[in-house]
């Protein structure tokens, strides 16, 4: 190329840059952002949001300092609430919300603290993940040694957030592989389950990858946590099928296909791959209130369409993520819909299933 030539290039790539940015961008220059995190500070949804900010703050115009606030509470309902009676006309942009799949369940299941209703809000990124399960050394020695007809006599602890939350999918598998597991209701985030399992008062536990990958590998580095089984991904055809991030894992349906007494099929079954499908593909969402205008939505989609543009960006968000879809746009909104619905059979189990169990009703 000559240096005209270039030159030309280089002043129609500025030129298209600044018509496209000028044609919906909002300017965020000098502002912060306040990313609302309806848990603690050491769970999954934590670890999720503090990767993404630092490059939000640096894929956004005018590079805005973008801040992960944490704000848990009744199974995350609470900041969820707080969050459905802001409007975009009172933040101009400057305040995001990262939901979960202990988000969403409670919505689904038609939870009476339910303040909030996702058709008000605006998905600008809709994130994968998976789940997996692990337990104490003696007791996965025992797995090895008898299989799960092994375990079926233990009494096992689980620290849970809620029956009504994410928890649900953990915990009906593992009735569904016939064991005895009392959950302890109550934590804040899946990191203090995590941190109940490594004092030693729970036995059993699940985090979703991003937390497994940053908190119980290095329990699995120091052979105090052996993993057991992923929940699973789904294929092109809706198929339960190996967690990609995981792939040397059994996923749950395998597990359960070789134990006695767990059907893959039936209504329990049913009932189980629709609130993991609901609660994993797209478990973790970021919004806009309601009221944001397409100019902002645009502008936090291209954000991270940026991010997910950089070079780099497959190997960090694969350390700290795990291999998922990351979804903007289209796909994006997709995925939330397939997020917050689920068969009226599925959700007729879980709530008569919640109440016979647990006790819990839903009215």
């Amino acid at each position: 190329m000559t240096m005209k030539t270039l030159a030309l290039a280089a002043s129609f790539a500025i030129a298209s840059t600044s018509a496209f940015a000028g044609s919906h961008a909002i300017d965020l220059s000098g502002k912060t952002v306040e990313w609302i995190i309806p848990f603690s500070e050491t769970g999954g949804s934590a670890k999720w949001a503090n990767f993404y900010a630092p490059l939000l703050s640096e894929a956004l115009p005018g590079q805005p300092t973008v801040v992960v606030k944490f704000m848990p509470g009744a199974g995350s309902t609470k900041g969820a609430n707080f969050f459905q009676e802001q409007k975009y006309d009172d933040s101009e942009g400057t305040l995001i919300f990262g939901s979960s799949g202990s988000t969403q369940f409670p919505y689904l299941l038609g939870d009476p603290r339910v303040k909030y209703e996702y058709n008000d809000w605006n998905v600008v990124l809709a994130s994968g993940t998976g789940g997996v399960a692990y337990l104490p050394p003696d007791l996965a020695e025992t797995l090895e040694e008898e299989g799960v007809a092994g375990l079926t006599d233990v009494d096992f602890i689980y620290g849970s957030q809620g029956a009504t939350r994410l928890d649900l999918v953990p915990l009906l598998a593992w009735e569904m592989l016939g064991l005895n597991v009392e959950p302890v209701f109550g934590i804040k985030g899946r990191g203090d389950g995590r941190l109940m399992f490594e004092r030693g008062e729970a036995n059993i536990d699940y985090q979703t990858s991003s937390s497994f990958l940053s908190g119980v590998m290095p329990l699995v580095e120091a052979e105090t946590a052996v993993p057991w089984f992923a929940f699973g991904a789904l294929d092109d055809d809706g198929n339960i099928v190996r967690d990609p991030t995981f792939p040397d894992m059994p996923s749950f349906k395998e597990v359960c296909e070789a134990t006695e007494g767990c059907e893959t099929s039936g209504p329990a079954w049913e009932a189980w791959k629709a609130f993991f499908v609901a609660g994993f593909p797209a478990q973790k969402m970021v919004f806009l209130p309601a009221g944001a205008p397409q100019a902002a939505i645009d502008t936090y989609s291209d954000a991270f369409e940026a991010i997910k543009a950089r070079g780099d960006f497959a190997e960090i968000s694969a350390a700290r993520l795990g291999k998922y879809p990351q979804m903007t746009g289209a796909k994006a909104k997709t995925a939330m819909e397939s997020a917050t619905k689920v068969p009226a059979e599925a959700k007729e189990f879980v709530t008569n299933w919640l109440s016979e169990r647990y006790g819990v009703t839903l009215n």
